[in-house]
């Protein structure tokens, strides 16, 4: 089955970190713009199978990227997202060539939902499976029961630790660095004055390593961290 994949146009990083972690585990890729030209560059570029875009956006707004994706691809799905749900609003935006229109704040199984319709409804690619198991050597990570297996023994992780070993299963063989970490697992900006990466990458090694005799959970000086086999 083919991957959909999404260019997501959204000046909020915050915002756009939890909507792209939330699609990628939904098995779609994700492209991020956090202004209104990039997003237009990047959709030249090619390869996407809806857009998502916000409508108060720098330098290019959101019905502009619409008129102006609207005059090569009449196709695309094209969801807008906005703070703005009077009915004069949305208007404007399916006028500018949205075909769906979602109002801030919203449910992300909202979100997911109306892709998957848009997705189906256009049909550039097949309605997205979602991927619940992720395997890398002998260890299994099962992204619906949040739950984590190694050579077929359950690790019990807390759930901080099944989200950063969730993340290095999904990102494996790829040096992660403390700053990547915290802004894609816990939402935040690194503080180089605090170990709270170290300490949780040690937490997961107790568990993932430690009872077994081959290493995953590499430390590269200086960089960060990997999952790899030795």
């Amino acid at each position: 089955m083919s991957k959909a994949e999404i260019l997501l146009i959204e000046d909020d990083e915050r915002l756009s970190t939890v909507l792209k972690k939330g699609l990628e585990e939904r098995g779609y890729g994700v492209t991020q713009a956090f202004d209104g030209d990039m997003g237009l560059r990047l959709f030249e570029n090619g390869g996407f199978d809806l857009i998502i875009t916000d409508l108060i956006l720098p330098k290019v707004n959101g019905l502009d990227i619409s008129k102006s994706i609207r005059l090569k691809d009449t196709q695309i799905p094209i969801i807008m997202l906005t703070a703005l749900g009077a009915t004069d609003d949305k208007v404007e935006g399916f006028d500018a060539g949205a075909d769906d229109y979602l109002v801030k704040p919203f449910d992300f199984r909202e979100l997911h939902a109306r892709i998957r319709t848009l997705l189906k409804r256009s049909g550039r690619v097949a309605e997205q499976a979602e991927k619940s198991i992720f395997v890398y050597a002998d260890l299994q990570i099962d992204s619906q029961l949040k739950k984590a297996s190694r050579a077929g023994i359950d690790l019990n992780l807390t759930p901080k630790e099944y989200s950063l070993l969730e993340y290095m299963v999904k990102n494996p063989e790829r040096v992660l660095s403390r700053e990547e970490i915290a802004r894609e697992v816990w939402g935040v900006n690194f503080d180089t004055g605090t170990n709270f990466i170290d300490v949780y990458i040690n937490y997961i090694r107790k568990k993932v390593d430690k009872p077994f005799e081959d290493k995953l959970i590499h430390t590269r000086s200086g960089m960060g961290f990997l999952l790899q086999k030795t």
